[in-house]
């Protein structure tokens, strides 16, 4: 099925345009395929979002039970994708198998996630576990209306709510305890994490499905929270993948007054080509941002946000696996570094910061300096600050931010342009690779200089900031053609700035001038000052 929104009921609709109960089954422009270039597109497409509704066919007799029974195993075994997906699930058959009620530790009344059979899929019940800087480790159930007023909820605190996505083998998210915590650890509020194991399990497109119901389940507990004296700007919504498209048609609930949603990693299948009214978009919130890091398989590739974080380009996140070899970790690390840098951000005071620009290669190529247009000078960064540290009061809809991370946690990188400026002009193209290096570090970039031009630029991402960066070792790399030698040596002059770039920070070149012989490394003690 299509994703598909259902109107909400009158007194939570502010809009003057109402957006329209869409038919059943849903149009053609709101089946979303993914993406089938790649080894991994194909594999995941066809284990899990194979969900498309089949076209009518006449009907035919049916095979006996035995012999459909026979020819199933036999195309699973003869399909090695299959048989790869099925051996990743037998090996966690034993922590995803069990079905049943909440798992309820009577010793500290404390509720876990549910666990859901992933094998027959499972029908939608939600569970609300609140979490509090006392228990921070402890969900408390709250089921039924009075369980509100006589929890620990703090009415006089600002509420986080966690949504999270589809469950391929009905477990509990394993990022969910690193995600309250940080957020505990950062601020004193009321984190309500959503279970939704039931529901989410089994194929794709029966957990889209369910959407709609979970949104209406959110949006009536909210509306409690609310009749408790909660403001409506204090409610954050968290929502992963598909969870992302669940907290939009929340907020579409309550007329986009919400104080806030984030998107980690929003789904794309079945909602890439959907209309706006159809998935999270920015009116759902008065801040909605996303952190898009699988736009190229899983998530979305569209800006859904006022502000949409396209981390390395939004795809292929250093530090993940490339080889299918790598198993379910080939398949999901992208997707879920999202999650891992949000909680990042939130743990480290070291600063995850984009800047406005209209495509990754132009950010790289260090077309895209500061964030003087469109947010006056102040640049984005994840995490919890007030409409993510932008100091305006009437924010810009769906733009594109860039930013480089580190392979692994806690991910932030300083961003610096580099530049060389040759001594003459030469007819091919010039390449000169680049190294930074601190006593613990060694971070490099490619410069690239077109043909009959003197300048290249590029951007380096490098851990640590630019005064403690001790050395700088560049080398030239010539273009040797069957027919013609590229020269020995070049000469030129280097510059570098950190980011942003502006009236308070310029380009700082060497005084004198650098020879680079071909293919030879050549390096410079860089005096360190950091204030």
């Amino acid at each position: 099925m299509g994703a598909h929104r259902v109107t909400a009921p009158a007194e939570s609709r502010t809009r003057q345009q109402q957006r329209p109960v869409p038919p059943q089954p849903g149009p053609p422009h709101c089946r979303e395929q993914l993406p089938l270039g790649g080894p991994r597109g194909r594999f995941f497409w066809e284990l899990r979002y194979s969900g498309e509704e089949p076209p009518v066919r006449p009907v035919r007799r049916r095979m006996p039970r035995m012999a459909l029974e026979c020819q199933r195993r036999r195309k699973m075994v003869e399909d090695p994708k299959r048989k790869l997906l099925m051996v990743l699930a037998l090996l966690l058959l034993p922590s995803s198998a069990q079905t049943g009620n909440t798992d309820r530790l009577s010793e500290h009344h404390c509720t876990d996630f549910q666990r859901a059979n992933f094998l027959r899929g499972s029908k939608l019940k939600v569970q609300f576990l609140l979490f509090t800087s006392s228990s921070p480790s402890c969900g408390e159930l709250i089921s039924a209306d009075d369980d509100i007023k006589n929890c620990s909820f703090n009415s006089s605190l600002d509420t986080k709510i966690i949504i999270h996505g589809f469950r391929a083998l009905g477990t509990k998210p394993s990022w969910i305890e690193g995600l309250v915590q940080a957020i505990l650890h950062t601020s004193q509020v009321n984190v309500i994490a959503v279970d939704w194991v039931y529901g989410s399990t089994g194929d794709y497109p029966s957990a889209v499905e369910n959407v709609t119901q979970l949104a209406l389940a959110i949006s009536q507990f909210i509306s409690k929270l609310l009749a408790l004296g909660v403001s409506g700007t204090s409610i954050h919504i968290i929502g992963v993948s598909l969870g992302a498209h669940v907290g939009g048609l929340v907020g579409h609930f309550h007329g986009g007054r919400l104080g806030r949603i984030t998107a980690l990693d929003p789904a794309g299948p079945k909602y890439t080509r959907a209309r706006p009214e159809e998935r999270l978009d920015p009116g759902d919130a008065l801040f909605v941002e996303a952190i898009h890091t699988d736009a190229d398989y899983f998530g979305i590739r569209i800006p859904v946000g006022h502000i949409d974080y396209f981390v390395n380009g939004g795809k292929d996140q250093p530090g993940c696996p490339r080889f299918i070899s790598a198993g379910y970790n080939f398949l999901i690390c992208d997707h879920m570094r999202a999650v891992h840098l949000y909680i990042s951000a939130l743990s480290h005071p070291c600063p995850i910061v984009g800047f406005p620009c209209a495509s990754h290669q132009d950010f790289l190529n260090g077309h895209c300096l500061n964030c003087a247009k469109p947010f006056l000078s102040s640049c984005p960064r994840i995490g919890l600050l007030e409409q993510a540290g932008v100091n305006m009061s009437r924010l810009p809809q769906e733009v594109k931010v860039f930013l480089m991370t580190s392979p692994s946690a806690p991910f932030c990188v300083h961003h610096s342009l580099v530049e060389f400026q040759l001594q003459k002009k030469r007819n091919r193209v010039t390449s000169i690779e680049i190294s930074f290096s601190s006593n613990s570090t060694k971070d490099t970039a490619k410069i690239t200089i077109p043909k009959d031009q003197e300048t290249g630029k590029r951007l380096l991402a490098h851990r640590v900031p630019l005064c403690q960066i001790n050395t700088v070792t560049l080398k030239y790399i010539p273009k040797n053609l069957f027919w013609s030698k590229d020269e020995p040596f070049i000469v030129g002059k280097l510059c570098v700035a950190p980011l942003p770039l502006n009236s308070s920070r310029t380009m700082s070149c060497l005084p004198w001038s650098l020879t680079l012989p071909s293919k030879t490394d050549i390096s410079y003690d860089r005096p360190t000052a950091c204030a």
